[in-house]
């Protein structure tokens, strides 16, 4: 059985924190599913480490779950740049984006980027102050889809004016929006959208920059329901019906 060194294990135990990723520039990702998906999607894998090959004691030391999984990898983080998709906008671009507001909640993170992956969603930029992608229990939450979309860390102002410049309409889902249902024309299902965060919603700096303010309904219209819907929850809603 393989052997790994006290500062091995010490080594890959510390990329469960963002800023020994940032030092080396590598993650982890843990089970058998999302190594899988990072092997087929030519992201570099550093190194790959099985159970029955380290041994289940070793396994839990390096692993960043509660109950550690059979595989983990070691993978190296792509380089995305904003310009690579900003640069080529036009008003003809028919993709569809999401923008993430301060996005906290790693769950909710992981779980936006499936529905991203489900409803074909181009790419995913987020504020600074969002949860990093990278971290472990976002890792976990995609279930693999974060091999499949790109998640570019920038300054949203930035990024809502580019589309406007470019002629594409930027959403947003705010309470005094107009009813989903009725305000996106088959026409413009495309362009950026905007979800804020958990506790506060999106930003009043964005909000000026939203040319398009959406509602998700409750239903019935006047009925006394909760007081708002789960991020991740919303996002799901809002893509579906672009993409009906």
């Amino acid at each position: 059985m393989a052997q790994l060194s006290a500062n091995k294990i010490k080594y890959i135990r510390s990329l469960g924190q963002k800023k020994f990723r940032d030092e080396y520039g590598l993650f982890v990702a843990e089970g058998e599913k999302i190594v899988a998906e990072a092997k087929a999607s030519g992201y570099h894998i550093e190194e790959i480490y099985h159970a029955d090959e380290i041994g289940s004691e070793t396994m839990s030391r390096i692993s960043n779950l509660s109950s550690p999984s059979p595989v983990l990898a070691v993978i190296r983080k792509p380089e995305f740049r904003t310009e690579d998709i900003l640069d080529h906008l036009t008003s003809q671009t028919r993709g569809l984006y999401l923008a993430l507001d301060g996005v906290k909640n790693p769950g909710n993170l992981g779980t936006i980027i499936r529905v991203a992956d489900w409803f074909g969603v181009d790419a995913i930029f987020a504020s600074p102050g969002t949860v990093e992608v990278y971290n472990p229990k976002v890792v976990q939450a995609t279930m693999g889809a974060i091999f499949r979309k790109r998640v570019i860390y920038t300054d949203l102002s930035a990024v809502c004016k580019r589309f406007e410049s470019a002629g594409l309409p930027v959403y947003g889902t705010f309470l005094d929006g107009k009813n989903l249902y009725e305000g996106v024309p088959a026409d413009r299902k495309h362009g950026l959208i905007v979800m804020g965060s958990e506790s506060f919603g999106i930003s009043d700096t964005l909000r000026e920059l939203i040319g398009n303010k959406l509602l998700i309904p409750p239903y019935p219209a006047d009925a006394s329901t909760s007081e708002s819907l789960n991020v991740a929850i919303a996002t799901a809603i809002i893509c579906a019906e672009f993409r009906r």
